[in-house]
């Protein structure tokens, strides 16, 4: 249910005054500005050290330099251009990705995969934490201070007190911030770029030759970690863009300003990954091959870039957790969210098995994302971009809407969404689970494109006649290019 503005509130135009607007659809008058605000967005959430650790991973697979390289391009190209057409529905609509799923399983079944994501956002809010945590830890251990229990929890403590602000002020404090981190980060990374490759060796030659096997799990690592894990994003931030915003350009600036970040960043990941073994750690393993002068910007960077990206996080659970059907205020949810990060973030600092964690999360989370995406991309294709926004939020309304459906639930997308899931689950190979289908094709991993494809193709089928009659009940949308 959409979260109402107070009586008297100050305008959500202000970078600085908090934000008291959830998933409901942002007046005309409130929505300016130009896509190119989604490029500096993208592109400071993504500018992190967190991308840099993908792209060392991604060649501790056991591949080469040049071939690491050339699944990071392929992979971010899949990716990002599925966050880049989620994006185009903002804009045609004012609401959130979430509230627009609405369209396609209906008011009550869209609760689910709105569920799913913010349970997937407090996921990678954690996996920062954590990683926030060890850098401050770091940090006192550069000023000689002994990392004891008691120092742990204060850093924990005081990572959760940083982390709690920019998410309170809201999206336009976040668009402001988000544009000048850009520029620092990308410095900052340019810097270490210069500083590392004198050492790296992008000709040394993979450990053995890599199985097919080995290539599926890569590639559906780099592009769940990248433009797929934001997909579910894509219009809360471009929500505040005008109606009659070019489509094209939304598109191109959503996706370029994350992609371009994340293949650059990745492959310097791959590139330092040839020098040390341990560049999958981002805390002390990509310091070993920096100058002792750099070593404590670095954490420092580390830290920054950190809360940049849960900040765009967190902003998104709350329309998550609203979208879901539980009605709390966005503020409150940032406290829940920092609450659960707290928790696991002791957790996984005292029991040294993060790397593990984050390889079966990611592996988990693709198995909901990519069946999820396609229906929601299919029925956007379908409809043409038409949408009913009143039948979005029909409790507000008091009537049903266009896109109730059956009590609520579209059973077309639900049904294709399962059997999507499920042919994810068949061809999944991670450390917790193999499916059966994997196993039988030697560890093939397909579990992204196999659970995408599925559902697409099966709501098409089952939906297509109902979903391009509702549109042609529409009037057309702004159609500028």
């Amino acid at each position: 249910m959409a979260e109402a503005p107070a009586p008297g509130a100050p305008s959500a135009s202000s970078a600085f005054t908090v934000e008291q607007r959830g998933i409901d659809a942002v007046p005309t008058a409130e929505r300016h500005g130009k896509p190119i605000r989604l490029l500096w967005l993208w592109a400071g959430t993504n500018t992190t050290v967190f991308t840099v650790v993908y792209g060392a991973l991604v060649v501790s697979f056991g591949l080469s330099f040049v071939q690491a390289v050339a699944l990071i391009v392929i992979g971010n190209l899949l990716g990002f251009a599925v966050t880049g057409l989620t994006s185009l529905q903002g804009p045609a609509t004012g609401t959130s990705t979430h509230s627009v799923s609405r369209a396609s399983f209906g008011p009550r079944g869209g609760r689910l995969p709105a569920l799913f994501g913010w349970i997937t956002l407090v996921g990678f809010e954690a996996g920062g934490m954590v990683l926030i945590a060890l850098a401050g830890i770091a940090l006192l251990d550069q000023a000689g201070i002994e990392a004891s229990a008691t120092v742990k929890i204060l850093v924990i403590l005081a990572a959760a007190a940083l982390q709690m602000l920019l998410p309170m002020a809201g999206y336009h404090l976040i668009m402001q911030a988000q544009k000048y981190f850009a520029y620092v980060f990308a410095a900052m990374f340019a810097v270490m770029a210069i500083l590392v490759a004198p050492k790296v060796e992008p000709g040394a030659p993979a450990a053995e030759s890599p199985t097919l096997a080995t290539i599926s799990l890569v590639l559906a690592l780099v592009t769940a970690s990248g433009g797929l894990s934001w997909a579910s994003m894509g219009s809360d931030y471009s929500r505040y863009l005008p109606a009659d915003s070019s489509k094209k350009k939304v598109f191109a600036c959503a996706a370029l300003g994350g992609m371009v970040p994340n293949i650059l960043l990745q492959i310097l990941g791959a590139a330092v990954a040839t020098v040390t073994v341990n560049a999958s750690d981002p805390i002390s393993g990509l310091p070993e091959v920096l100058p002792g002068w750099f070593v404590v910007p670095y954490l420092l960077l580390a830290v920054v870039t950190l809360l940049a990206v849960n900040t765009t996080d967190m902003y998104s659970s709350g329309l998550n957790l609203l979208a879901a059907g539980i009605r709390i205020k966005r503020s409150a949810v940032v406290w829940i969210d920092l609450s659960l990060c707290t928790g696991i973030t002791v957790w996984a600092v005292f029991s040294d098995s993060f790397y593990s964690l984050l390889s079966q999360f990611l592996s988990l989370v693709v198995l909901w994302l990519g069946p999820w995406a396609a229906v929601y991309l299919v029925d956007w294709a379908l409809r043409r971009g038409r949408y009913d926004v009143p039948s979005l939020f029909p409790d507000e309304t008091g009537a049903k809407g266009l896109y109730w459906g059956r009590g609520g639930i579209r059973p077309q997308a639900v049904l294709a969404f399962a059997l999507g899931v499920l042919a994810a689950v068949l061809w999944l190979n991670s450390e917790a689970f193999q499916g059966p289908l994997s196993k039988a094709a030697n560890g093939l991993d397909l579990s992204v494109f196999a659970g995408a494809l599925v559902a697409g193709v099966a709501y098409w089928l089952l939906a297509a006649k109902d979903v391009r009659t509702e549109a042609a009940a529409l009037a057309p949308v702004h159609e500028t290019v």
